[in-house]
């Protein structure tokens, strides 16, 4: 998985501000993987393999990133797919997509670095009364240190260093950052 990324030119080099607001010398651009139906569906049937036959009934992914992978990851389970999105900084569901109490959920996320977005998807499931399958993302950066659910599952697991801005070398060395996630990220 991580040659897919390399050839792809989907893991990048230098200074980056994560969706999380913490930094980082590396940075996984998983859509230049996903652009590529052969790794798509590669990649998505590793997650739909693991949890085939545990009674997924949706998969839900926060926007934007999660999207795709888990629109493939559903379609590959034969199973709703929806979103959650923020609206006003709150993460929420939209766009007339509803979760019903007990209905069994799968979240599934591209890359997950700390889990705050995952985290705000599940507190969405558990409010509205359905049942948290698990989690499945392509890329886990914390090496499994970020465990959100009893059934976290990740194609890719590695640590990858990453800083506060306040402790980030890079930003002391006065390296230019870039921000490509896809959340608005206060700039630091």
């Amino acid at each position: 998985m991580l040659d897919v990324f390399k050839t792809t030119g989907a893991l990048l080099d230098g200074h980056f501000r994560l969706t999380s607001g913490r930094h980082s010398n590396a940075y996984f651009q998983c859509a230049k993987v996903l652009q590529h139906p052969e790794h798509l569906t590669a990649v998505c049937s590793k997650i739909a393999e693991h949890f085939g036959g545990k009674g997924v009934e949706t998969v839900i992914s926060p926007a934007i990133g999660g999207i795709v992978v888990g629109t493939e990851v559903g379609r590959q389970l034969g199973v709703k797919t929806i979103f959650a999105e923020r609206k006003e900084g709150a993460m929420t569901i939209r766009r007339g997509f509803t979760l019903e109490p007990n209905e069994r959920v799968l979240v599934i996320e591209d890359v997950i670095t700390t889990g705050g977005s995952v985290a705000e998807v599940i507190e969405l499931i558990k409010s509205a009364g359905a049942t948290l399958v698990g989690v499945g993302s392509v890329v886990d950066r914390s090496n499994g240190r970020v465990k959100l659910a009893d059934d976290h599952f990740s194609v890719l697991s590695m640590e990858v260093i990453s800083y506060t801005p306040e402790e980030c070398p890079l930003c002391k060395e006065g390296v230019p950052i870039d921000a490509p996630g896809s959340r608005a990220n206060k700039q630091n």
